[in-house]
């Protein structure tokens, strides 16, 4: 199997993040590919963010798929360009978001997520909306915190992660608590021994269901709405 994990930021360290977090879940024949975005944000903290990260992002997954990649994971929790990287992909195209919300659901009743600043607080409301989780999502929560200070001001990161996760447990009933950014990937099993709470990371759900899908012969459906976009003259 071959898994291609696209950041679309141009911060190399946090794709390193993300595909050693891939890496770590994926099966021994399962090959992981990393690429980083060219040209877009150092971080993606707002819509414009997002609308700037997306064309270097296709460009890499039209790549990657004709170097054989079989599925594509977006490492990044606002699911930036999911459906346009779904219209361009023939494999599964998986945004961490839907992986962690569709888990969260499966793992527990209700659950609240945790992400980095308050602007990013409303996009991801916007996604649990989308994704049919709004019943069983308690609140989405921040650290109130920059994506990039994940890396240079970890141990911060953690406590205020800590933190905010037991106020989820108490304050919210959350019997669950889904990471609202991939650099947070790597924080996962000590966030989890730390509070005693179920603790999911979209990268890793992100990554068994690419193998999933791709174990089981599916791909991208391209009856109508993901069909390959129309040529123009």
């Amino acid at each position: 199997m071959h898994v291609f994990v696209i950041n679309p930021n141009s911060t190399a360290s946090m794709t390193d993040t993300a595909v050693e977090s891939a890496r770590r879940v994926a099966g021994p024949l399962t090959v992981i590919e990393g690429a980083t975005g060219i040209g877009s944000p150092a971080s993606i903290e707002g819509f414009s963010d997002e609308a700037l990260s997306v064309p270097s992002m296709l460009a890499q997954i039209r790549m990657a798929e004709a170097g054989g990649a079989q599925a594509t994971v977006i490492a990044c929790f606002d699911d930036p360009g999911l459906d346009a990287a779904r219209e361009i992909a023939s494999g599964p195209v998986i945004g961490i978001c839907q992986a962690g919300v569709q888990a969260a659901m499966v793992l527990a009743k209700r659950f609240s997520i945790v992400t980095t600043l308050p602007r990013s607080v409303p996009a991801i409301e916007d996604l649990v909306h989308r994704y049919g989780a709004s019943q069983h999502c308690r609140r989405v929560r921040c650290i109130d915190l920059p994506v990039l200070a994940l890396e240079t001001e970890t141990q911060h990161a953690f406590s205020l992660l800590v933190a905010e996760i037991e106020r989820a447990r108490d304050e919210d009933g959350a019997e669950a608590v889904v990471l609202g950014c991939a650099g947070m990937s790597e924080m996962t099993d000590d966030l989890t021994k730390a509070t005693g709470v179920v603790v999911i990371d979209g990268v890793i759900i992100a990554t068994k269901m690419a193998e999933a899908l791709i174990g089981s012969g599916l791909r991208t459906s391209k009856a109508n709405a993901y069909g390959f976009p129309r040529i123009k003259d």
